[in-house]
């Protein structure tokens, strides 16, 4: 039996017609057909196909509980970022959701109103985030929860920095009856992302930065409400137009403002979280 391009995909594509899924029967469908097509339209070499291969074991290899390399792959290639805009479509006045990020850890100590996230970071200038936790009708959400984490001033987050030993630069902080929030920490700085496994040397390869804009990752929640995984971004940084992962939007760029005597930061932001709808 002679075999062509169309038949192999075809007979892949009828494998899968008894999947009992019909949702996994969609997805397997479409994967086959559009990886089939582009294998066709670059003409994949067998030197290239096993470079490919190579390549994805190298991630595998990566991984550890301190760090996700197939996330990191997914975020380089913007795969994170489309994944987000096609499952969280939320009212124009919702707080915008963006990547999750290879570091995000958990176990991280509950603080108080105002507790610092930084206490080894004493050489950095403190700073101070606060705002309030709302709804879309803009009423206070009493009790929400902010999983707070970010990078050291030397733009290392804890489990890359061979000199911490635990969780640095992490904090859960609660809202009040008013629905306030207070956070103390350092100001973010733009940092690179991992480039000594596969996701660098892709990026090398292609002649990519690998920086990404300074920032502070938040993920909230509260009872009864859409939970939403964010940033805010510092709006001096740089790299606000080139970020490696394509996280930055526009809502979510905050200004870190400086004060003297002492010398220190402050940032205001408000979180709109969403209603549960009635089926969820």
């Amino acid at each position: 039996m002679v075999q062509t391009l169309d038949g192999i995909t075809a007979q892949v594509l009828q494998s899968f017609k008894a999947t009992p899924d019909p949702r996994l029967h969609r997805i397997m469908e479409s994967l086959t057909r559009h990886l089939h097509a582009f294998l066709a339209d670059v003409e994949l070499t067998e030197p290239e196909w096993f470079e490919a291969i190579r390549f994805l074991t190298d991630t595998g290899h990566m991984c550890s509980d301190k760090r996700q390399e197939f996330i990191l792959l997914s975020d380089a290639l913007g795969v994170t970022m489309l994944v987000d805009l096609l499952a969280h479509k939320r009212p124009a006045n919702a707080t915008e959701s963006t990547v999750l990020g290879p570091f995000h850890r958990g176990g991280a100590p509950d603080l108080p109103a105002g507790g610092n996230i930084a206490p080894l970071d004493t050489d950095a200038i403190p700073t101070y985030v606060t705002g309030r936790v709302l709804d879309t009708a803009g009423n206070p959400i009493a009790n929400a929860v902010l999983d707070v984490w970010q990078t050291a001033s030397n733009g290392l987050y804890d489990s890359q920095d061979p000199e911490i030993d635990g969780l640095h630069m992490r904090g859960k902080f609660r809202t009040d009856a008013e629905g306030r929030y207070s956070i103390q920490t350092v100001r973010p700085v733009h940092y690179q992302i991992p480039s000594d496994g596969p996701v660098g040397s892709m990026l090398r390869a292609t002649g990519r930065h690998a920086w990404r804009p300074a920032h502070i990752h938040f993920a909230v929640s509260a009872e009864g409400y859409e939970p939403v995984t964010t940033h805010i971004f510092d709006s001096e940084d740089p790299y606000l137009k080139g970020d490696a992962v394509f996280a930055v939007k526009q809502s979510l760029i905050c200004d870190f403002k400086q004060h003297p005597e002492p010398r220190h930061f402050t940032a205001e932001f408000d979180f709109v979280l969403v209603p549960n709808s009635p089926a969820a």
